[in-house]
């Protein structure tokens, strides 16, 4: 295949899987895998082959920047989707793996190749009395099964008997021991007992309403405050028997008293000193760190930086600035975050390399914007963000896709490469035509 049949092929097909071999001979194993797959997914997806090795394909593979003679068995394996770069392969080289992957490009990777699921039996055709099987139900079309059974989070324990659904399994934080001790005698879910609140309890916490809050607070010189929900309180607090002087504040009875400390989040933990607020303790989350800490009682740790804050080729923008950074930039991708988000935390340091490896391009930006932050919340609503992280690419300020691609380094610096790819396709058609 030569340049112009891969642009050709890229803009024809929307789902092309691609391998770069070093030579003729080095992808032998990898193409007759892929001539299999190519059979299984006819009509959803299609499978090339560029041999880097010989005239035709070594211009290919350096108009497109690969070089899989960098790769250690010599062939690199890309995805390309709706006519661009989408993410490298780095999945399994199996038959199964590619064919999922081929027909979910943005999907999870197969749940039976993870490690952590090899107890789990996925069941091709065995029959044995007790089988566990796992079933990814995330896709649209298995609603209706959730609907069916149930299932409004992740994971959800169903239990069949000769095929028919018996009762849900509820030890959601269980063992394999655990789940294996009850298959043997396997028993529907027990009624849940009442709970006694925590301030009906009869424990040494002081239990402070929004009438008795700052009474209490000059009553006493020192006092470590709790505001929690019930849902959210652990069990080792209702038995905590220390000198020190512990209070609680049920923040979902008496909200007046967790607006006016501006509670956010359940358990918080403040320390009071002659009855003014003197800080937040985010660490003491259990029993055995609320007494360690009363023994010596200390100012908490310095608050890590915000993205914003730390040096790097990232362009933080806010509301007051968007637009007007944007129309000067003719690639942007842009990153819609929340500082508490986990998976926008993993992203952060691939997204800062991908910026630092494009630094000295002014045309280039990766930029952030944090949509926790005043105003930002109703750009970030007008922009389409429905969830964190949310990538958009813009062009010279207009919006023009969104990136599903992978969240790594590879994925971010790939996408760019690819759109620097077209601008350069582009100046050479215009040279020829001249």
């Amino acid at each position: 295949i030569d340049h112009k049949d891969f642009k050709k092929l890229l803009r024809t097909r929307t789902n092309v899987l691609v391998l770069y071999t070093r030579s003729a001979s080095s992808g032998d194993a990898q193409l007759k895998l892929l001539s299999d797959v190519a059979q299984a997914v006819k009509g959803q997806g299609t499978i090339a082959w560029v041999n880097c090795g010989d005239s035709e394909g070594r211009k290919l593979c350096k108009k497109v920047k690969v070089d899989p003679s960098s790769k250690t068995n010599g062939v690199d394996v890309l995805h390309y989707k709706d006519g661009t770069f989408h993410t490298e392969y780095n999945r399994p080289a199996t038959f199964k793996s590619i064919v999922a992957f081929l027909k979910d490009p943005a999907g999870p990777p197969l749940w039976e190749e993870n490690p952590e699921a090899k107890d789990v039996v996925h069941i091709e055709s065995e029959k044995v009395s007790i089988v566990l099987a796992g079933m990814n139900v995330h896709p649209a079309e298995f609603d209706g099964l959730k609907q069916e059974f149930s299932v409004k989070g992740y994971p959800t324990f169903c239990y069949f008997e000769k095929g028919k659904f018996m009762h849900h399994y509820e030890n959601y934080g269980a063992t394999s021991k655990d789940i294996a001790d009850w298959l043997k005698n396997p028993q529907p879910p027990q009624p849940k007992t009442p709970e006694v609140p925590w301030s009906e309890s009869g424990s040494a916490v002081f239990h402070l309403t929004e009438e008795s809050f700052d009474a209490f607070l000059e009553e006493h010189p020192s006092v470590l405050v709790m505001f929690y929900a019930p849902c959210e309180l652990t069990s080792t607090f209702p038995d905590y028997n220390h000198p020190g002087v512990l209070a609680a504040v049920d923040a979902t009875i008496h909200k007046s008293i967790g607006e006016r400390f501006k509670i956010s989040g359940f358990p918080t933990v403040k320390y009071f000193e002659k009855g003014e607020e003197k800080y937040t303790l985010p660490q003491l989350r259990s029993k055995d760190k609320i007494i360690e800490w009363l023994q010596n009682p200390q100012a908490p740790p310095p608050p890590e930086k915000s993205w914003d804050e730390m040096p790097s080729n990232v362009s933080h923008l806010g509301a007051e600035d968007f637009r007007e950074f944007l129309k000067k930039k003719k690639h942007a991708l842009v990153m819609f975050y929340a500082p508490w988000c986990p998976h926008c935390k993993n992203a952060v340091p691939h997204f800062t390399t991908a910026a630092e490896l494009f630094k000295e391009d002014r045309k280039i930006a990766y930029a952030a914007v944090d949509c926790t932050k005043g105003q930002n919340h109703e750009l970030c609503k007008q922009e389409g963000v429905e969830g964190y992280p949310t990538f958009n690419y813009y062009n010279y300020g207009k919006f023009s896709e969104k990136y599903n691609g992978e969240r790594g380094e590879a994925g971010f610096t790939g996408f760019m490469r690819n759109l620097r790819g077209r601008d350069q396709e582009k100046v050479g058609k215009r040279k020829e035509e001249l």
